[in-house]
């Protein structure tokens, strides 16, 4: 930590929240596990790193059936369930590095473009993605962002780069796709978060998507994204050869 910041700014990010629950039993033994001294990475940056691709790609990205309540947003319920989305996969990297001392907290932005399949653009009936949620890391005397969410197999499924992460760098949205595509744009900045403001995602999700989220629709919309992405690109791959 640099001189110039006192340890007390620190703490709200290194302490167990509701949602970053860095001190769930399956949170530390994740952490450990992955990033822990038994490991032989020698330093939080690398830490974070292999953390960062733990939480990436051994759990699926999965928007649909979102539960929002505190239960649905914790971090350790993305271990439970196999999977999650931005916010939940969010909660889950910023926990685990707090359960190794390292200062995590939560970002949030308003996006257009945003990667998603076409029934879900549907469902959702809008191109914006309120409260899109990624993770603030500080390492080597600042904050560092990382976006944990989408699974590599997913983004392959999507054509879309997936997203690295070396510690040093920002890992946000790339603006373009593999092919060149325009793929998103960020509209708000929400700000930092020590952990997830649920009551302010809630009402932001029940406003803009009201099919999917409302108390009638949350528990009527499922669906299976890497699915979907194939159906997708294979239907315009036929729309393509049409169109010759």
């Amino acid at each position: 930590m640099s001189q110039a910041t006192s340890i007390e700014d620190f703490e709200p990010y290194l302490q167990p929240a509701v949602c970053v629950d860095s001190d769930h039993p399956a949170v530390i033994e994740f952490a450990a596990r992955v990033a822990g001294d038994g490991t032989g990475l020698d330093t939080d940056l690398k830490r974070a790193v292999a953390i960062y691709y733990a939480v990436r790609d051994d759990f699926r990205y999965d928007p649909y059936g979102v539960e929002m309540t505190e239960f649905g947003m914790k971090g350790s319920s993305v271990l439970e369930r196999g999977d999650g989305f931005c916010i939940t996969k969010g909660a889950l990297m910023a926990a685990a590095c707090r359960a190794i001392g390292i200062p995590a907290r939560l970002g949030f932005a308003d996006v257009k473009n945003h990667l998603a399949s076409k029934r879900m653009r549907k469902v959702m009936q809008t191109d914006l993605f309120v409260y899109h949620g990624f993770v603030e890391v500080y390492l080597e005397g600042k904050w560092v962002k990382a976006t944990p969410a989408f699974n590599l197999s997913l983004c392959e499924k999507f054509g879309t780069l997936p997203l690295e992460f070396d510690g040093r760098n920002d890992s946000i949205f790339h603006p373009f796709d593999a092919a060149g595509n325009k793929h998103m744009e960020y509209i708000t900045d929400h700000g930092s978060f020590a952990d997830v403001p649920l009551a302010d995602i809630k009402a932001s999700f029940e406003k803009h998507y009201p099919t999917m989220y409302s108390d009638e629709g949350q528990d009527g919309v499922r669906g299976d994204m890497a699915a979907e992405a194939v159906s997708d690109r294979f239907a315009d791959r036929f729309a393509d050869r049409s169109a010759t």
